[in-house]
């Protein structure tokens, strides 16, 4: 052969030598010496493999610029190079994984496990058009992939195994080298989407060597009799419209009763909470304590309080404060508007503000609202009017406080009733 030496799939290449291996002679001819070209096979990486240079092997076997090779085709390796074995079995983990080397496809990977080419891809996550990295690490589905001697005798188990558990039940793992999240997605049982959401990962969802990603697994909850999407929100502390996306149903479907629904997990997640009070909760820094406690929020308008907060069976998440109909309601700090609408389960027209550091206000029973989604709002200016929509006892306005999603005493965190 003469530099660059290519060969072609299916190329025979003749190899002269007396100690071949067992794993070689699996893939050869009776003839010793002899290698026989496996698919996806170039002459660079068998070379390698042997111990050899390109330049021997061509120049052995007659072989010419761009140096193909054929599927099937006979080798001869020249020396007393040390015996080539397969991809597959030189680099298939005990557990049943494959490392992918240079020069290796999916499909070549496929047809030396036995395994079919969706097959392999599916339990990997690997999308069209199945593109494999050097170094990534398969699963390989099924007990049909070759073990080498020196594999049978290793003790050591995969990273991922020691340190989380098998990933069918792992909450925490651990991304090794050639790993992706689909890969992790499809061994682990849980939809990629969920993962990425959970971990913050952004499109094309790149995950680092050593990087920890949180598993979430999901539970279940049988609907009860006057049970309400934003009940079940409340309940959970989740966005009902995550609820209602792992279910296959739209936001605003009706809930049934006895209808069985997949709750999904958020980290961290908290006790209680609504869909629209926490569309995201984000963990509080951690703060030396003040000297003297300041008020955190402004009131949102005057007047008396009819029902104040409480906890227990008769629970009451906020303040309900009377005014005339028509008065302003203010921002009780500066932040963005995450909600501007009605819900109307509840709270009718209904307002939530997002102050950053995992608090939040609402502002519900509205007559109208005057900002809208994504609006940034100081402190005091207006956001609505009082108003006696949803289950609203008069005209009123419901006002809640919600740190990290669990809603907080209103009076704690303002100045003295004015």
């Amino acid at each position: 052969m003469e530099p660059p030496y290519v060969v072609r799939i299916g190329e025979k290449l003749a190899i002269p030598r007396d100690n071949v291996g067992s794993e070689s002679r699996a893939r050869a001819s009776a003839t010793a010496g002899v290698h026989v070209v496996a698919p996806g096979e170039t002459l660079n990486g068998i070379a390698n493999r042997a111990g050899v240079s390109s330049a021997a092997l061509a120049e052995a076997n007659g072989l010419k610029p761009p140096f193909p090779l054929r599927v099937g085709q006979k080798l001869t390796l020249p020396g007393q190079a040390a015996p080539v074995t397969t991809p597959t079995a030189s680099r298939q983990d005990r557990a049943g994984f494959h490392i992918v080397e240079p020069g290796e496809t999916l499909s070549g990977i496929a047809n030396r496990t036995g395994v079919a080419s969706a097959t392999l891809a599916e339990a990997n996550g690997i999308e069209p058009p199945y593109i494999i990295r050097a170094g990534q690490k398969l699963a390989i589905p099924g007990e049909n992939a070759p073990r080498t001697a020196s594999r049978v005798i290793e003790t050591r188990q995969p990273a991922a195994t020691a340190a989380s558990g098998s990933p069918e039940t792992e909450s925490v793992h651990v991304v090794e080298a050639g790993e992706t999240l689909g890969g992790i997605a499809a061994r682990a049982k849980v939809p990629r989407v969920l993962i990425a959401e959970a971990n913050g990962l952004q499109p094309p969802f790149i995950v680092r060597v050593g990087q920890k990603l949180q598993i979430p697994r999901t539970r279940r909850y049988t609907v009860a009799s006057g049970d309400t999407g934003f009940s079940i929100a409340m309940k959970y502390g989740m966005p009902w419209e995550q609820i209602a996306l792992a279910n296959g149903m739209e936001a605003d479907a009706p809930v049934k009763a006895g209808q069985d629904l997949l709750i999904p997990t958020l980290l961290n997640p908290p006790q209680t909470g609504a869909s629209k009070f926490n569309p995201s909760p984000v963990p509080k820094a951690a703060q030396a304590p003040a000297p003297a406690k300041m008020p955190r929020f402004g009131w949102p308008v005057s007047g008396p309080i009819r029902r104040g907060y409480a906890t227990g069976s008769d629970y009451h998440d906020g303040l309900d404060i009377q005014a005339a109909k028509g008065t302003m309601v203010r921002a009780a700090a500066t932040g963005t508007v995450k909600f501007a609408g009605k819900e109307k389960e509840q709270f009718g027209n209904l307002v939530v503000i997002d102050h950053g550091d995992g608090w939040y206000t609402a502002y519900g029973f509205l007559s109208r609202i005057t900002v809208k989604e994504g609006a940034k709002v100081a402190a005091g200016e207006r956001i609505g009017l009082v108003g006696d929509t949803g289950l609203a006892k008069g005209n009123e306005l419901h006002f809640e406080v919600r740190q990290d999603g669990k809603p907080v005493d209103p009076l704690d965190e303002l100045p003295k009733a004015p």
